[in-house]
């Protein structure tokens, strides 16, 4: 997971509301289109994304499912929506817990 953080540059980043960013650094969970709210960038599957919370802190970085494009369509809706919103419904995860680096607290 390191490497995510470290060695790849983010091709963009994931402003996410507050229950996402307690899911993710309280309870290790996966980070779900739900809890999205803003998608910056050009980016494809597969490429590292910056995750921010509300108040704009850089609270991880990780390897997205997603492409900018149909994240802009699936961001804020619930993981049983994406098939009816994208036509296929790849994974429940816009990005999954083991690719995921979270940053270390102040």
């Amino acid at each position: 997971k390191r490497w995510i953080a470290f060695s790849a540059q983010p091709q963009g980043s994931l402003g996410i509301d507050a229950g996402a960013a307690q899911a993710l650094q309280r309870e290790g969970r996966s980070l779900l289109a739900i809890g999205i709210r803003n998608v910056t960038g050009n980016f494809r599957k597969g490429d590292v994304v910056v995750i921010y919370n509300p108040e704009g802190q850089e609270i991880a970085r990780g390897l997205t499912n997603y492409s900018t494009t149909d994240l802009q369509k699936i961001k804020g809706r619930q993981s049983r929506e994406i098939a009816d919103l994208l036509g296929h419904c790849p994974y429940d995860e816009v990005v999954h817990r083991d690719n995921l680096n979270l940053a270390s607290s102040p």
